[in-house]
Parts: C-alpha cells; sequence; structure tokens
C-alpha cells in the first residue's frame, strides 16, 4: 500500500502500480476529490509516465472522482508531443460520467 503523503496512515487514492517503459498501470481507490489533487498531479509528474507508450487507468475501486482531478488527467495525457494510448477499465457510472464531462473520452478508450 502506498501512502498518502499528505494524510499519514491513508492510503492514496492513486498510485503506479506497473511500469515498463513501454506501459503504465495508475490504479485509483477511494475517493479522489480536491483534497487529492494536489497526490494526484504530483504522481503525474512521474517521470514514468513522460514515455510514450500505453497507460491504463484502474479505475474499479474507485467510487468518486472530483472533476478538478478528471480535469488533471485530461492535461496529463494531452500534455505529451506523442500521447499515450489510454484505456480506463472499471469506472463505476458516476466516475465514468465525470471523465466524459472532462473530455476525457475523446483520448481514451472505456473498458468495463
Amino acid at each position: 500500500m502506498t501512502a498518502d503523503p499528505h494524510h499519514p496512515g491513508q492510503a492514496a487514492p492513486v498510485r503506479i502500480t506497473e511500469a515498463d517503459g513501454e506501459h503504465t498501470v495508475l490504479t485509483f481507490s477511494g475517493n479522489l476529490d480536491s483534497h487529492a489533487l494536489r497526490v494526484l498531479e504530483e504522481l503525474l509528474l512521474d517521470p514514468r509516465l513522460s514515455r510514450p507508450g500505453a497507460w491504463t487507468l484502474e479505475m474499479g475501486d474507485l467510487h468518486h472522482l472530483d472533476l478538478a482531478c478528471a480535469y488533471a488527467l485530461l492535461r496529463a495525457v494531452t500534455r505529451a508531443p506523442e500521447p499515450a494510448a489510454v484505456t480506463v477499465r472499471g469506472a463505476h457510472p458516476a466516475v465514468h460520467r465525470t471523465l466524459r464531462h472532462a473530455g476525457l473520452e475523446t483520448v481514451a478508450t472505456f473498458t468495463g
């Protein structure tokens, strides 16, 4: 379990669980809201995410996603000259709706 540096003793709502240079898996859990935005933005600066390749966003355990966090994800996905291929897996309907409102559907594939 990766700890949230801003809330010691709590699990981070997002962490990189796999990264091999070509494919990166970000795993989300709990609630990703304005209180977690800084943690998310710091994680999205991780050098493993700056290489072109594929990202999988595992969102099956994510219960709530704030619109500001969804926009941060969109910015991270689209900032590179060669954007990563992004797959969102397991997003609950409310989370999927927030991602859609942010525009992530234009650059990501959604799967069950």
